[in-house]
């Protein structure tokens, strides 16, 4: 994203909906930061003396009301560990977090990978990030490319998952009693005193046995010519990589297929179940949402691929907040998630289960993919 076309972005989206927590719509004024390109690379100024509430902001991996109220516990143990008010909110698309933290709404942001790079490529003196998130012990993830049509698989679809071996997606295979050895948790499996165990869950009052997920090798040739669900163009998993990859494999991810955006991740595999398409991409394993009501998503919605490996989420603040407000919060987020409230909740919310100190050259290769891609040519 260039600063041109941020300073559009800004003046289109500055009604970016669902600041706050309650279900009333907020709206946003427009900040003054914004006149001229040249303001946007100097450091911010702006810090208030005294702090009396931080503001910070989510994009909507999930749909947007259900990640509102997941993100409530979590804003409360910042509010205590802080002494100071924090309040939460979702913001309306991806790039809207870029909007909030760049002209002062936002304080914390819990960004996806591409959105920081956006971010620093825009303001690279007014945010920084404070953390890389940990998910299930792996610092990356991939993109995942689904069907619900298994005629297009190579052989029948089995349980398993892919993992990149030596840089080769791989099919990875797992059971009914063992969950497949992959980075990601897998649709199907939890935690249980002796490593991952099959998950069962209360539907309705009745016990049910979550479906694992089901995989098969397939040519991703056969996305010529369909609709394929994406995220929106702001997604690294849900776009920015899985589009780059069916460029380099010589497929137009514009022409030569036909792009349906359903802003979430949730989404996409919401609409794959439904059946609006038979082919989608999202972040890998994002069937683990629908499975709370629909415990057979991931024998129906079929992984046929992933891409290169991906830096995972990053949690990033305004540069000018206190040091020592950056050194709690950090904090605050690593104790909670050691605990069984905040694993809960922190799994509900992203699927974050640690964090560690971010080193923005760790994101490199996700500029690269931007770059290639064009995303910044003017």
């Amino acid at each position: 994203m260039t600063k041109k076309s941020f300073i559009l972005l800004l003046v289109l989206s500055l009604a970016f909906a669902a600041c706050g927590g309650s279900a009333e719509e907020e709206t946003v004024e427009e900040p003054a930061v914004v006149e001229e390109a040249e303001t946007l690379d100097a450091p911010a100024t702006t810090v208030a003396e005294t702090l009396d509430k931080i503001t910070f902001g989510f994009i909507p991996s999930a749909e947007q009301a259900d990640l509102q109220d997941n993100i409530k516990p979590l804003m409360k143990v910042l509010t205590d560990g802080l002494g100071i008010e924090v309040e939460g909110f979702v913001t309306s698309d991806f790039s809207g977090l870029l909007v909030a933290m760049g002209s002062g709404q936002a304080d914390i942001g819990a960004f996806n990978t591409l959105g920081y790079v956006n971010a620093l490529n825009v303001f690279p003196t007014r945010i920084e990030a404070i953390a890389k998130v940990v998910r299930y012990g792996s610092g990356s993830y991939h993109a995942n490319f689904w069907t619900t049509d298994a005629s297009v698989c190579d052989s029948p679809p089995v349980i398993g998952a892919f993992e990149n071996i030596d840089g080769v997606p791989t099919l990875i295979l797992g059971s009914e009693t063992e969950s497949p050895d992959v980075k990601a948790l897998q649709v199907g499996w939890t935690f249980g005193d002796d490593g991952k165990i099959p998950e069962v869950r209360n539907i309705d009052g009745v016990d049910v046995t979550v479906s694992p997920g089901y995989a098969c090798e397939a040519d991703l040739n056969v996305l010529r010519g369909e609709k394929v669900l994406f995220v929106e163009e702001g997604s690294t998993s849900g776009y920015l990589y899985p589009s780059l990859q069916l460029k380099n494999m010589g497929i137009d991810y514009k022409s030569d297929i036909t792009q349906v955006f359903a802003g979430s991740h949730d989404g996409v595999i919401s609409g794959l179940y439904n059946g609006d398409a038979k082919f989608g991409v999202t972040y890998d394993d994002a069937r683990r949402t629908l499975r709370k009501t629909n415990p057979d998503v991931g024998e129906k919605v079929i992984a046929i691929g992933i891409s290169a490996e991906i830096p995972n989420d990053v949690v990033a603040v305004r540069s000018d907040l206190p040091e020592d407000i950056k050194s709690k919060i950090y904090q605050i987020l690593s104790d909670y998630m050691a605990t069984d409230e905040g694993a809960a909740v922190m799994d509900e919310i992203y699927g974050w289960t640690d964090v560690v100190p971010a080193d923005n050259s760790e994101f490199d290769v996700v500029k690269q993919a931007a770059e290639e891609f064009g995303l910044y040519d003017d």
